[in-house]
């Protein structure tokens, strides 16, 4: 029998290395791309990018957490599994064209996306693959080194390649058809993984399918809420200011990202876990070991945030230092609210919660937003304040939701 300690460490690691991959990256093309294309041209770059966010979790629908749990639940019954993944391989699909639809609603709309059409409908080719690649399936038999290693050769691929293509503003085109090709590589990883387990998709029909699509709609909606705390923020600067200021957001941004995906790992790491035994040990330990290195972290950056700038992206970002620093709240609260939201509450089953907690924290910065707005007070520091603020709420909110509810680790612990 696996040791699940073990089974932890195992996965936990892999997780690491692809988010390590998440952050290695965007960090080897981000000084290229920051000094080959003009401040005005990045800034396209990364409003496109926010708004493909959206798209890609329209796609998603919560199906990784939702996916994986169905895929865990059905243990080892193969024809279980079989269905499970063709069913919400068929809703991914339905939602694929659902994601196209709100695309072409949009580009209209907004002026960054309306001058670039068709390096936005590339870039939207890249989300759509993401539907290939059923990682909620490797999730849930725990093999994570599977998705990591995918993931390592799409974006390899896409980053080796950026050097050699994209050269000017004229090669931005270049950017979604270096990811469209890195995709598809992937996508014949997966699936040839996919006929080594022996899996072989039924389908039940659209009926099964929307019934899949209701189920993990309550993780859409808060992970829809938790996009608004960084994609809406990107969509604004865009409407409101100019490409610019997108590009300072996206770059300070992109790095608060980077240092998060050392996070993802842990905390998607100890999910499948807490799914099993809803031991909140696991998750104070989690919570002693990594929350003082997180600090450390945050006085870093504080303290060589302009440095950082420069020598990654060139001296032209140097003078968004201090909205860089503006984040570091950001980097504090997201931490402990990833972590007591759906590998604490979630493992109890307590989704309804965990969601209501996000959607409140992302209505109140919505709130703040609005209110920005009315008082002509759209800037990068009253946004990068915001957004802060609202991460503390986020964690406020899920960490006194578990308090109320501790009884629910306490009884399994008691009779486990």
């Amino acid at each position: 029998m696996i040791n699940r300690g073990n089974k932890i460490l195992h996965n936990t690691s892999m997780l690491y290395i692809m988010n390590i991959a998440k952050m290695v990256f965007p960090l080897i093309t981000l000084p290229y791309l920051t000094r080959v294309l003009s401040v005005p041209c990045y800034g396209v770059v990364t409003y496109v990018k926010a708004v493909m966010q959206y798209m890609q979790l329209i796609i998603d629908f919560g199906f990784l957490l939702s996916g994986t749990k169905d895929i865990v639940l059905a243990g080892e019954d193969q024809n279980k599994i079989n269905h499970e993944v063709g069913n919400i391989f068929l809703a991914k699909l339905l939602l694929v064209g659902v994601a196209f639809l709100s695309l072409c609603v949009i580009i209209p709309l907004i002026r960054i996306l309306r001058e670039n059409v068709l390096f936005t409908l590339l870039s939207f080719v890249v989300v759509a693959l993401t539907a290939f690649l059923m990682d909620f399936y490797f999730r849930g038999i725990e093999r994570m080194e599977i998705i990591t290693i995918r993931f390592v050769v799409m974006k390899g691929i896409a980053a080796a390649l950026t050097f050699v293509f994209v050269h000017h503003d004229g090669d931005i085109m270049w950017i979604p058809v270096l990811d469209i090709i890195g995709s598809m590589v992937a996508v014949g990883l997966v699936w040839a993984q996919l006929k080594r387990f022996d899996v072989s998709m039924k389908f039940d029909g659209f009926g099964e399918a929307f019934k899949k699509l209701k189920e993990s709609a309550i993780y859409f909606f808060s992970n829809m809420a938790t996009t608004a705390f960084t994609a809406l923020n990107t969509l604004l600067i865009g409407i409101f200011i100019n490409e610019v200021d997108v590009a300072y957001w996206g770059l300070c941004t992109q790095l608060v990202g980077a240092a998060q995906s050392f996070y993802t790992p842990v905390t998607s790491g100890i999910y499948p876990q807490m799914v099993r035994t809803k031991d909140r040990k696991l998750i104070r330990k989690t919570m002693l070991v990594f929350f003082p290195v997180i600090v450390l972290g945050c006085v870093f950056t504080l303290l060589v945030a302009k440095q950082v700038l420069i020598i990654i992206s060139g001296k032209e970002y140097g003078a968004a230092a201090y909205l860089l620093r503006l984040l570091v709240p950001v980097l504090l609260f997201s931490f402990p609210s990833m972590l007591f939201g759906w590998p604490t509450l979630g493992a109890i089953g307590k989704q309804r919660e965990t969601t209501i907690t996000t959607v409140v924290a992302a209505s109140f910065q919505v709130l703040l937003l609005v209110l920005l707005i009315v008082l002509n007070r759209v800037n990068l520091v009253s946004i990068a304040i915001a957004r802060g603020v609202t991460e503390a709420l986020l964690f406020l909110l899920r960490y006194l939701t578990y308090r109320k509810n501790i009884d629910c680790f306490l009884h399994v612990n008691e009779n486990g």
